[in-house]
């Protein structure tokens, strides 16, 4: 596999999580399910490793902590799989952080949220994604990472 920004070699793709999202498997089950976030890192490496793609992954409740993990994906890989949870409603930082980096980002929510409360249809984070995702599970993440290979590759 060729990738535009590293030349020969495996596609390199972050998937960054954002708040509470280490929190699956005991909060709001009745919303995400009984899978832990453990359990979404084992089924996205799973799928990286059937399609020869090195992944990383980070999480943080913090708006500051995702938005330095977006400035050093800028240099170290292919594509950025992004659920920014709670701070997708509220975060002009965050578009900004993902409008200021080269790799194409992919936005991504466990659930629907044009599906739920008011305040959470309205996402200032896709305004700067190429895509975004919802409502598919873990499957949205797998789902992200297929169309970064088919469109970031030469």
């Amino acid at each position: 596999m060729k990738s535009k920004e590293f030349g020969e070699g495996n596609m390199k793709i972050l998937v960054l999580n954002g708040p509470n999202i280490n929190m699956l498997g005991k909060r709001e089950t009745n919303i995400y399910g009984e899978n832990s976030f453990d359990d979404l890192i084992f089924f996205v490496k799973a799928f990286c490793d059937q399609k020869d793609i090195d992944v990383s992954f980070a999480q943080s409740n913090s708006e500051g902590d995702l938005i330095s993990y977006l400035q050093e994906a800028d240099q170290k890989y292919d594509g950025v799989v992004f659920n920014p949870a709670g701070y997708t409603h509220t975060s002009v930082a965050l578009l900004d952080a993902v409008l200021a980096i080269k790799p194409p980002v992919i936005e991504v929510h466990l659930t629907n949220p044009k599906k739920r409360e008011r305040f959470r249809k309205k996402s200032y984070v896709s305004r700067g994604c190429e895509l975004t995702i919802s409502g598919l599970g873990f499957v949205g993440y797998t789902k992200a990472i297929e169309y970064l290979t088919k469109n970031t590759n030469d």
